[in-house]
Order: C-alpha cells, then structure tokens, then sequence
C-alpha cells in the first residue's frame, strides 16, 4: 500500500505537477498566462455578428491558439482537478466539460476539441491530457478556421440536457449562444484570461 502511494506521488510530481490552477496546453511554462496566444477573433466578450441559425452574441470563452507546430497530437489538459460531467463527440463541435470544486465550484468548457481521452463521470488531473487539438486531417475536413480550440470558464453550472442516443454522452450544454446581453455574459461566465491570472502560482 505504502509503495502504491509512493508511485502516484513520484508519478505526479515527476509530471511537473502540483496541486493547483494551470494552463490547459502544453508550453514551456504552464503556470504563465503570457504562454497563451489567441485568435484575432478569440477574446472574451468580443460581439460575434449573427450568422444564419445563429442570433449575434458575445462570445462567451477564449480561442486559444495551437501552441506549437505540431498538428498531430497536440495535447490539451483541465486547468485544475475535476470530474468529466459531458462528453459531445460530433465533429468539428466535439466538447468536454469538467466540474470543479466542492463548495465553490466552477465549470469548464473545452471545444472543437479531437481525440477524447477521458470518460464520463471520470477523474482529471492538469497532468494528463484530456484532448488535442484537431489535426491536419481534421481540420482539412472540417475547416481550417477550427485550428484553436474554444476554452469557457463558467459561474453556474451548465444547462442539463435530456439524454439523446446519437450523442449519449453530452449530458449539459453552456450557455454560450444565449448570451445576447453584457449582464447575461457576466452572471454565467467569469473571464477566462482573468480567472487564470488570479490563481497560476509565480
């Protein structure tokens, strides 16, 4: 028993991690938020014109662009420890959501996201990765405007939707498309970028 904790515990540490706040990609420092880059488009809070089947809204995450040139298996990771509440898998609009927390809790939101690694209901730690990011197959297939992946920190605990036998493991929703006012945004979603800021150990 004494030897099994041992493992765990040089396993988490030889990882580089420690209990806390973290990036969710992979770069030289995942306690930084300046390793972090954007789309042009990516902030949070940008109005997002409409679009047909879409009404105009704020956008309610960040787009956090690919760290690195590889666009095979570039990994993403939960920001802090969670258990995996919703699992979409469709395409280009495949997501995963983690709640976090036991008395103040918060949600969050990986999108456009490939290559699921983790299961309904499961434990996630910020040391392994979750998901990547969509490939070069993928992305010619789907769009090479999907090469980031939309990542939302959410105040209340997202919309429970019924369970549907094409999808069945997406189990909430956010709320990102009914977000049509600044106090909407704000009563549902902190900012990420700021959420981070506060809480990534120096």
């Amino acid at each position: 028993m004494i030897k099994c904790v041992l493992l765990t515990l040089a396993f988490l540490y030889s990882s580089d991690y420690r209990s806390g706040y973290y990036l969710p990609i992979k770069t030289t420092d995942r306690l930084s938020i300046h390793s972090i880059s954007l789309t042009s488009i990516g902030e949070f809070g940008m109005l997002r014109k409409e679009r047909p089947g879409i009404p105009s809204h704020f956008h309610t995450g960040i787009d956090i662009k690919r760290p690195t040139s590889n666009f095979q298996d570039e990994p993403i990771f939960p920001i802090y420890d969670g258990v995996v509440i919703s699992i979409r898998k469709d395409g280009p609009y495949a997501q995963i959501i983690i709640e976090h927390g036991s008395s103040l809790k918060f949600w969050t939101v990986y999108e456009h996201v490939a290559g699921i690694k983790v299961r309904l209901y499961e434990q996630v730690t910020p040391n392994l990765p979750i998901a990547r990011f969509m490939n070069t197959n993928e992305l010619n297939k789907y769009g090479w405007q999907f090469d980031h992946f939309h990542f939302e920190i959410l105040k209340t605990k997202p919309l429970k939707l019924e369970i549907d036998n094409s999808n069945p493991e997406r189990r909430y929703s956010s709320y990102s498309l009914t977000c049509l006012t600044s106090e909407g945004l704000n009563k549902y979603f902190y900012n990420p970028i700021e959420f981070l800021k506060t809480r990534l150990r120096l």
